[in-house]
């Protein structure tokens, strides 16, 4: 029987901007190796399939709206293929996740990492693949200015291909290792990537062994055409924002129908939309909880929390309506943003509220029948394989969940009760990958 995937985003102290200033988060933890320990064990201990941990190059956003720079929390935080290497000693069986950049590094050293974090966590890592969008990122890397949108995801499909040329750059009968003879591998089992494309010139091979599992899991997340073409084609799991259900299962529906042109199946790709579950014993319960944390928002914070999609808005009537967005970085989200402030009539003031929590998912706010209900209706109605729970603060976020949802789920039947496999390809049910 099919069942719901879901994975964790343990992303500094939580997504709501003012998570760091709850009475109950840890305001250093974003640098704590033992709190992301603890939530990633919570997570195991809810059988979880991942953790997964975004990335920023750059402290963005600047002093726009003047002032807000100070007062977030996005200014120190751990690198997340280091910390994810440290975790992997400290779990067993949870997937670990961790975003790298294709505009911003090489195809060797990130196929070195990820192939890296695999053997340390035992077939247990993923590669969340982004192009990076921040002025600030650029010129932290020496750019002047951000690479062209359509230059970003044509280098990053070239990118994501050449990574994997390299993962597969022994058989696994390769290393023999045999003291007897003194053959220590058979080099007839090896194999140069010799990659050449527009932007990369990679020969190879990996000085590394193969993952046990195949290769490492393969993320990706992107509305756009170029975003959906790269998922189709090299994905093995899409991460999604999507506010509507209709929207959610036309977006699904997309991406399968994609796959066959790419020569895949449709149980090859996972759709995982994110979805931020506040929950209590009631919904009123759960109400109190958001309004608490609601209450802990500064304006200058919530204006800085549409800044990087929606550019500067401090100089408009906050009680009035969202602006169209010129030419966004990140165009998806953006749209995503605008369109939902269109349609339910949002004013400035109210878009930053709720991007404070969720910034763009989607929000359930109930008991845990009232969060199960609404998974199950997206889970069985084509509109996702799973979810990516994106919790308001942490560790409070996943405890409740675990505590609360994962128990209801598994009551529907909808949920594993243990883990079915070793590695993340296995338990998140997605077949092994070979070069096309």
């Amino acid at each position: 029987m099919r069942k719901i995937r879901l994975g964790l985003s343990m992303f500094r102290l939580g997504y709501h901007v003012a998570a760091w200033r709850h009475p109950c988060v840890q305001s250093d933890g974003a640098m704590d190796l033992e709190f992301f320990t603890r939530v990633a064990r919570r997570a195991e201990e809810g059988l979880f399939d991942l953790v997964f941990m975004a990335d920023e190059l750059a402290i963005r956003g600047g002093t726009k709206p003047e002032g807000a720079a100070e007062r977030m929390a996005n200014v120190a935080e751990l690198e997340p293929i280091t910390l994810l290497a440290a975790v992997a000693a400290q779990t067993r069986q949870i997937g670990l996740v961790s975003t790298c950049s294709t505009t911003y590094s090489e195809p060797y050293n990130t196929a070195r990492q990820f192939l890296s974090l695999d053997h340390i966590s035992r077939g247990r890592a993923g590669w969340n693949m982004v192009t990076s969008w921040g002025a600030e990122d650029a010129l932290n890397f020496g750019h002047a200015n951000l690479p062209d949108y359509s230059q970003r995801y044509a280098r990053a499909g070239e990118f994501t291909r050449a990574v994997r040329a390299l993962w597969h750059s022994w058989d696994q009968e390769g290393l023999v290792r045999d003291k007897a003879s003194g053959r220590f591998s058979d080099f007839t089992h090896l194999h140069p990537a010799n990659f050449e494309g527009d932007f990369f010139k990679v020969r190879g091979p990996l000085n590394m062994a193969p993952s046990m599992q195949g290769e490492p899991v393969i993320f990706s997340a992107g509305d756009s055409e170029e975003g959906r073409a790269i998922a189709a084609s090299e994905a093995d799991v899409v991460f999604t924002a999507k506010q509507d259900l209709g929207d959610a299962r036309s977006f699904y529906a997309d991406i399968k129908r994609r796959l066959p042109k790419a020569g895949r199946s449709a149980d090859e790709v996972l759709v995982m939309p994110g979805l931020m579950a506040i929950v209590g014993d009631t919904r009123s319960e759960a109400e109190d909880k958001l309004a608490k944390l609601q209450a802990l928002l500064d304006p200058l914070v919530g204006l800085a929390s549409l800044y990087d999609r929606m550019g500067d808005l401090s100089e408009y009537d906050v009680d009035g309506p969202v602006p169209e967005p010129v030419d966004p970085a990140f165009r998806s989200r953006a749209m995503v943003m605008y369109e939902l402030a269109k349609s339910k009539g949002y004013t400035i003031r109210q878009l930053y509220e709720l991007m404070a929590v969720g910034r763009g998912h989607r929000m359930v706010v109930g008991s845990p029948y009232d969060i199960a209900d609404e998974m199950q209706e997206w889970f069985e109605t084509g509109a996702a394989d799973g979810f990516n729970i994106i919790p308001t603060h942490l560790p409070a976020g996943i405890d409740d969940f675990v505590t609360m949802v994962v128990p209801e789920l598994q009551r529907r039947g909808l949920f594993r009760t243990e883990y079915e496999g070793r590695t993340l390809r296995e338990n998140l049910g997605l077949p092994r990958r070979s070069l096309r």
